[in-house]
């Protein structure tokens, strides 16, 4: 376990500072600085009422937007702590990666995504971005939270480059979104370069978190057994070793028991690959990092297989379960019914969002639109839908 900052790492005595220049904390480092910010962000705490996989109310035990993010730091904090980065990057990174995310997880992004095509679209990552240096209005001085260099960085580039030839092709496809784009015309975040070793660690372990996670959620909701994991890579022999070592043990200790396992596993997977690969990339500094043309805190190919195994058998089994795929639907119905009756009639919107307003159904309008919508939790989204469709008011003062 290291207990020194490596020279690879982001130290927060060099940090690239703020757009616009802040006093220095006393007791505080610029990292440990923005993760207060992110705590206390309204954004923040609205992730306790957003969907995961599970829509809030179908129980109190399945994880939501914010357990999520908080189980996520975790795992960053550990590998981070153990390969020498900095820890509270690479938290602050973690618990910031899905403030853009609207309500009902992965389905209300695809039905918000299909309202804006004619307006450039919608990206949870974007929109992350947007949150932390537009829509979070909490200081006199400026909008957002006004973070570090680091923290912007990571956020954006996470999974990696949105320009040049080390970007995906993903990434390739489609241009850069336009709330980055002008950002960095402003403040350029080398959008060309991967993002620090923190930012990466802090990608990898969002993998990490939720195929684990969603093993735990989708056993304890009965939709698959640990019978049925026998098959599925890496898990299938976890749950052996479990029963092995533990003969008779009830399932939901079996359960616990085989996700406690498998995210040890894959922890001290990228923690050897990532050592194997800074050694051979002999990196020395962030800059390095940045430069190198290739992330460094990956999976082992052995791992990264069992991954994708693990996704496959979440997908067949989970997300595409008729009781996961029911609430899908009804929530894409909900949100594109919220966007078309907002930009049909913006008067619906509180008044502080209305003051931000374009002309009638243009794209100013309809980003807007998508900005309080994607604000807003599960439940308040029901609800204002509710109230809209029975004719008894507007939303009053927003999400």
């Amino acid at each position: 376990m290291s207990s020194t900052r490596a020279p690879y790492a982001c130290d927060p005595a060099k940090s690239r500072g703020r757009l616009i220049p802040e006093p220095p904390s006393a007791t505080r480092t610029p990292f440990q600085r923005d993760r207060d910010r992110i705590i206390h962000a309204t954004a923040f705490r609205r992730l306790k009422h957003k969907t995961q996989v599970f829509v809030q109310h179908e129980g109190d035990h399945y994880r939501t937007r914010l357990t999520h993010s908080l189980e996520v730091a975790q795992i960053a904090r550990s590998i981070a702590r153990t390969l020498g980065l900095d820890e509270d990057l690479a938290e602050a990174l973690s618990l910031a990666h899905d403030l853009g995310h609207p309500p009902f997880g992965h389905a209300g992004e695809e039905a918000l995504d299909l309202c804006m095509q004619p307006f450039g679209g919608f990206d949870h990552n974007e929109q992350t971005f947007r949150v932390l240096t537009l829509l979070e209005r909490r200081y006199p001085e400026f909008d957002g939270l006004n973070l570090s260099w680091e923290t912007l960085e990571g956020i954006v580039k996470h999974n990696g480059p949105l320009t040049g030839p080390a970007a995906s092709a993903k990434a390739q496809a489609r241009p850069v979104p336009r709330s980055i784009a002008d950002f960095s015309t402003r403040w350029d975040l080398e959008l060309a370069e991967f993002a620090s070793l923190e930012a990466q660690v802090a990608a990898v372990s969002d993998d990490i978190a939720y195929n684990n996670h969603d093993i735990d959620d989708g056993l304890r909701a009965g939709l698959f057994t640990l019978g049925d994991l026998a098959d599925v890579p890496l898990a299938g022999p976890i749950v052996a070793g479990v029963r092995r070592d533990h003969p008779g043990l009830d399932e939901d200790r079996a359960m616990h028991e085989t996700v406690r396992r498998m995210i040890g596993v894959m922890v001290e997977d990228v923690i050897a690959e990532t050592r194997n690969r800074i050694a051979a990339a002999r990196v020395a500094s962030p800059e390095a990092v940045r430069a190198l043309g290739q992330p460094l805190a990956v999976f082992s190919e052995t791992m990264r297989q069992n991954d994708i195994g693990l996704k496959r058998f979440l997908f067949a089994h989970m997300y595409r379960h008729e009781r996961v795929t029911r609430m899908t639907e009804q929530a894409k119905l909900v949100v594109a019914d919220l966007f078309d009756r907002h930009l049909a009639d913006p008067s619906l919107l509180p008044p502080d969002w209305q003051a931000e307003l374009g002309a009638p159904g243009n794209a100013k309008t309809a980003r807007v639109v998508a900005d309080y919508i994607a604000g807003m939790t599960d439940n308040f989204a029901f609800e204002t839908q509710a109230r809209l469709k029975d004719g008894s008011g507007g939303t009053g003062s927003g999400p």
